[in-house]
């Protein structure tokens, strides 16, 4: 059947072996395993197909591809196939099914071994799907315990955050009790931000594999300021305004902590979220959301209530007017960052804070010095001043400074910003305890709804979608299981499969 007798074919393609013919004869006729005689295909002639047979011989499979092979079903290793069942493996001649052929093979082979190979088979077989399993499960636990860590860190954060500007705040106003210079302490306690960049800089030298010299980690964070790096253009355009708004900020803190009490001054400063949203939203055009303009809302709403539960006394109105100045000040100072010299790296940000230490060293220090000598902030002597006091409040405004800047490489900003809130519970405790406060309901509403809008503040941009994925994964949770009495029929590939969908949608 493969000629018609002439000699000349055969010489070109060679005599084929007699367990490679098909014989289109009765069924007990013979007829090699896997090679199936197809009824739509006809018979065709091996001489038409010639050089590619040659170049079979010759067929060499790389070992990437043979490991992709390997996990499909209906492909074989072709290195241990014999020529003719790659020629027709490739050409598909006479409707053949590879996999047939493995099939009958693994089934010939697994007739003559013994029941312990078997045995020895099952159990490697168990062995690799529950090691596989194994896998899977410390893939789903791994992501899950990193966040938890991450959270872990976050309620440290929280906390330290939460004592640092509480501390400082009650601190502050003991200090003032003593050292009623509150332009004095701003000028010491940000001349501490010259510790930023070298602290910075210890940390790059016990983490960083590539060690720096000083000078070589101050040249590359110069860069942020641009290709020419720190000039004196650069410092007065882009770093002086920002030291400004810095001493600013806090020195309205200080001076409306001499008027009014701990509570009303952390509580009111918490508006400075509410004004960086409104100012991103005009000056930056961020994006707009109507959860944050209802936030914004109530933060003024807050102040006008803050400031009718004293009943609209004269020192009142001046503390609430200073500390709503020093939180309009802190957000200037953020939008403006933001829009003039973008987002900063952790040692860009170190050596920025560094810089303008040591500005308001140079630049400011005889403020305090024309203050001392006009008797506008006048001590005795040098003896009198609260040393103590003066380095614990510069140490824990440092503190606070080094976490909010570079706390949020441990945990989520979300967390960070939630101790400053915090700080408020913990200031009107202490003021509970240690000075007359009159917590009326007028109070106590306008620190509930200025806290609300502040927490508000702190919702993503994508939080209704957040939520309708939660109470869509929580509705089908409760809805019962549909055809539950089909489960029994399903093979274990299926339920194999259901696990593992299940567990990745847990793990996310």
């Amino acid at each position: 059947m493969y000629g018609d007798g002439e000699g000349t074919v055969w010489d070109r393609v060679g005599r084929p072996h007699r367990d490679c013919m098909c014989y289109l004869g009765p069924p007990t006729t013979l007829m090699p395993i896997g090679m199936r005689k197809s009824p739509d295909v006809s018979p065709r002639r091996l001489s038409d197909i010639s050089p590619q047979l040659r170049q079979l011989k010759y067929l060499v499979v790389d070992e990437a591809i043979k490991e992709d092979l390997k996990s499909s079903r209906s492909v074989e290793d072709i290195t241990s196939a014999s020529i003719e069942e790659r020629i027709l493996r490739i050409t598909g001649y006479y409707g053949y099914q590879p996999w047939s052929a493995s099939y009958k093979r693994e089934d010939r082979t697994r007739e003559n071994v013994v029941g312990t190979t078997d045995a020895q088979s099952a159990g490697g077989a168990t062995g690799a799907e529950s090691s596989s399993n194994r896998h899977s499960l410390n893939c789903c636990i791994r992501v899950p315990t990193i966040q938890v860590q991450k959270a872990l860190w976050g309620v440290t954060m929280v906390m330290c955050v939460c004592s640092s500007w509480a501390g400082a705040t009650q601190l502050a106003k003991l200090t003032f009790k003593q050292f009623d210079a509150p332009f004095t302490l701003t000028w010491f306690a940000t001349t501490w931000n010259c510790l930023f960049f070298p602290l910075y800089y210890i940390g790059h030298l016990c983490k960083s594999p590539e060690r720096q010299t000083p000078r070589q980690r101050f040249r590359e964070c110069c860069r942020f300021f641009g290709d020419d790096g720190l000039t004196p253009k650069v410092f007065f355009t882009k770093v002086a305004p920002f030291g400004l708004l810095w001493i600013l900020t806090n020195y309205l803190y200080l001076q409306a902590l001499r008027k009014i009490n701990t509570t009303d001054v952390s509580v009111l400063f918490c508006c400075n979220k509410a004004f960086v949203f409104l100012l991103s939203w005009i000056v930056l055009r961020d994006r707009f959301m109507g959860v944050r303009i209802v936030a914004a809302i109530l933060a003024i709403a807050g102040i006008v209530m803050m400031t009718y539960a004293d009943g609209f006394h004269s020192h009142s109105v001046i503390g609430i007017t200073l500390v709503v100045a020093s939180a309009s000040m802190s957000a200037l100072y953020k939008v403006l960052f933001k829009m003039v010299l973008g987002s900063a790296k952790f040692g860009e940000a170190a050596l920025f804070l560094s810089i303008v230490g040591s500005a308001n060293f140079v630049f400011i220090s005889f403020v305090p010095v024309i203050l001392y000598f006009t008797h506008v902030e006048y001590i005795d002597s040098l003896e009198d001043i609260p040393w103590a006091y003066l380095c614990g409040v510069a140490a824990l405004l440092f503190a606070f400074n080094v976490l909010v800047n570079f706390g949020i490489a441990i945990t989520y900003p979300t967390l960070i910003s939630l101790g400053i809130v915090l700080s408020v519970p913990v200031n009107a405790m202490v003021d509970l305890y240690t000075c007359e406060i009159n917590f009326n309901t007028v109070r106590l509403i306008a620190v509930f709804i200025i806290c609300l809008g502040f927490l508000m503040l702190l919702l993503p941009e994508d939080w209704d979608q957040c939520i309708i994925q939660l109470s869509t994964k929580l509705r089908k949770r409760d809805e019962p299981a549909e055809g539950s009495g089909e489960a029994g029929a399903t093979t274990g590939l299926n339920w194999r499969g259901r696990s593992r969908t299940s567990m990745s949608t847990f793990a996310h």
